[in-house]
């Protein structure tokens, strides 16, 4: 397909501003203004940085919080790409006037620079954010989690394609444990806005043995449900091949990287019973390449799936569906706008080179695909339920 036609933005959607975070009370205004000065401090907090690296992090903090957007150094190994990603039209603006997904990712380029990520020396690849996901990992919680993979056996096959489905959608919100133990999925049911999960199992039926792109989102209790969808789709020969995309390095604090994985696999095959044998079948698959992990650059890129690279949107072509896990996903294959909660989620990623589905809790702004006497319901609670996390979505396009 000729690149401006798979760029162009169809005609019949509503105009929708760009979110950005210069609204006070706004969810990104939040965001910026609070939550990243407070994850400057618990990531200085995790690890004893010296004092070179802890005076970078209190500029950082202070340019985040009163300053304005600063360059990157003149020899950032990356300085090329963020060139094509938009830096010079930020660089010396606030921080809330930018684009808010663009102002997030580069606030954690920036973080990663100031923690010497990037840099010759002993910190250098050093995960900032390891500690957090690893404790995730030991958790009471998890190993339920992985406890409850025993009892899967007790539900027919459409019931346990359902629990994995809820479990991987919702992440550590409704685990595992809760969607095999007593009282079933109702309050996880009740809290989707949008529904097409029967959709995209029929669509996963009707092109098994083909590969399924998995784009993963946290790592943690998160990762888990998904790594065990993929060894689900992988068994039953829904798929030939899973291709499960994680992020090149630390990212969004707790997003899903190849060492992620790997400490998420070694978890399952130490846990015994059902989450050992199912380990062991994603390792080996891994060895055999039915399960490929992905870590293209552009996972990290502050731009919506409509601008990914010539390759990235081939492999998603080839693919009989691509599941995109998670909110910053959904943000960025929508696009982050302020969108009706109506726009049709087939138009607005008509662009996307194959079928496509969102899982997708609801934690931002940007929401599509929602019918309006849903929508009205929702509004008059006067709850905040674009950003809560109390309610999710499943949306499959393109098939």
């Amino acid at each position: 397909m000729p690149e401006e036609s798979r760029r162009a933005v169809p005609s019949a959607l509503p105009d929708a501003d760009v979110i950005t975070s210069d609204v006070p009370g706004s969810f990104p205004h939040g965001v910026m203004c609070e939550r990243h000065p407070a994850l400057i401090r618990k990531v200085a907090d995790a690890f004893p940085y010296p004092p070179r690296i802890r005076a970078r992090l209190a500029a950082l903090r202070e340019e985040a919080t009163a300053g304005v957007i600063a360059p990157l150094a003149g020899d950032a190994h990356d300085l090329r790409a963020w060139r094509a990603w938009g830096v010079a039209d930020h660089v010396g603006t606030t921080w809330t006037q930018a684009p808010f997904l663009w102002a997030e990712s580069y606030f954690y380029r920036r973080l990663l620079g100031a923690l010497g990520y990037f840099d010759p020396g002993p910190w250098r690849g050093v995960d900032p954010f390891a500690p957090f996901k690893r404790a995730e990992l030991r958790s009471a919680e998890a190993a339920d989690e992985t406890a409850a993979l025993d009892s899967l056996s007790d539900l027919s096959p459409r019931e346990r394609d359902q629990a994995l489905l809820r479990s991987s959608l919702w992440g550590n919100r409704a685990d595992l444990s809760f969607q095999v133990g007593g009282g079933g999925t109702g309050d996880a049911v009740s809290g989707l806005v949008a529904d097409d999960s029967a959709r995209l199992w029929e669509l996963l039926d009707t092109r098994a043995g083909g590969r399924v792109c998995l784009v993963a989102d946290n790592a943690g209790r998160e990762l888990l449900p998904d790594l065990v969808l993929a060894d689900t789709l992988l068994t039953t020969d829904r798929a030939r091949e899973v291709v499960l995309h994680v992020k090149p390095g630390p990212y969004y604090v707790s997003d899903a990287t190849m060492a992620d994985v790997l400490d998420c696999l070694r978890h399952l095959r130490e846990a015994g019973g059902a989450a050992e044998r199912i380990g062991t079948r994603s390792w080996r698959a891994m060895e055999q390449g039915r399960l490929r992990v992905r870590a293209h650059a552009f996972s990290c890129a502050p731009l919506p799936y409509r601008d990914m690279p010539a390759d990235l949107f081939e492999e998603f072509a080839s693919a009989s569906v691509t599941l995109m896990k998670g909110d910053l996903n959904y943000r960025r294959l929508v696009g982050d706008r302020h969108w009706p909660a109506t726009t049709p989620f087939a138009a607005v990623t008509a662009y996307f080179p194959g079928p496509v589905a969102a899982l997708r809790t609801l934690k931002s702004d940007a929401v599509t695909g929602v019918d309006q006497a849903t929508v009205d319901e929702l509004d008059a609670t006067g709850e905040a339920w674009r950003t809560s996390g109390t309610h999710a979505l499943v949306q499959l396009a393109g098939a």
